[in-house]
């Protein structure tokens, strides 16, 4: 059975929040709300879809990525995925997240399952392969629907360009490996939504992508 995405885009850092559903699961990746209105869109859309979340995931933990995860555990009880080596990255938030000009951020609750890498995750018709692609940092993990032809990539790959290695964690020559041997392996025709900026696909990245020309 098909899913839906559905993108929001929030906080200063541009970020892309996704929520997949299957007309009546859902679950909420990355969610960067922080400002009123940016929660209330996310709780709107859930409520007017008559929409149950099952999971809250993160590809990982930097700053922009999990600004809304105190809130979505606040509104929903479900449990909270995140790589296992992306737990300091998490916990960390809260003693620079007043430097980005978010006081109020709250730190969530801690993670209830730890990822690897490797899992098959199953809500309700949502089917995910958990890839792990660290690079961007130490414990980076996609979200790859095969039946459906998508992958929800986070910081990894963008339209013509890369997640960052400047940040703790990162290594460009270990986000090089995750892209050329883990998403570069993906069907060509799979939909990459990024976690900034526009969908691309992993045929047109093979193409044309920077990181292939160092």
């Amino acid at each position: 059975m098909a899913v839906s995405i559905k993108k929001f885009t929030f906080n200063p850092f541009q970020e892309n929040t996704y929520i997949v559903h299957d007309g009546e699961n859902c679950v909420i990746i990355d969610p960067g709300c922080f400002e009123p209105h940016e929660k209330e869109e996310l709780l709107l859309f859930i409520k007017d879809n008559n929409l149950i979340p099952q999971a809250l995931l993160l590809t990982h933990a930097h700053i922009d990525h999990v600004l809304g995860c105190h809130f979505v555990l606040q509104n929903f009880d479900v449990d909270f995925y995140l790589h296992e080596k992306d737990s300091n990255t998490l916990a960390s938030v809260k003693d620079y997240a007043h430097v980005y000009g978010f006081k109020g951020y709250i730190p969530p609750a801690e993670p209830t399952i730890w990822l690897k890498g490797g899992e098959s995750l199953v809500f309700g018709e949502i089917k995910f392969n958990v890839l792990f692609t660290p690079g961007h940092s130490l414990g980076h993990v996609v979200f790859h629907d095969n039946s459906n032809a998508f992958v929800i990539n986070g910081d990894v790959l963008f339209a013509g360009s890369f997640g960052r290695v400047d940040l703790p964690g990162g290594d460009i020559n270990v986000l090089k490996e995750s892209i050329h041997q883990t998403m570069f392996k993906l069907p060509p025709e799979t939909v990459v939504y990024c976690g900034h900026g526009g969908e691309t696909t992993i045929g047109q990245e093979k193409r044309s992508n920077y990181i292939l020309q160092f």
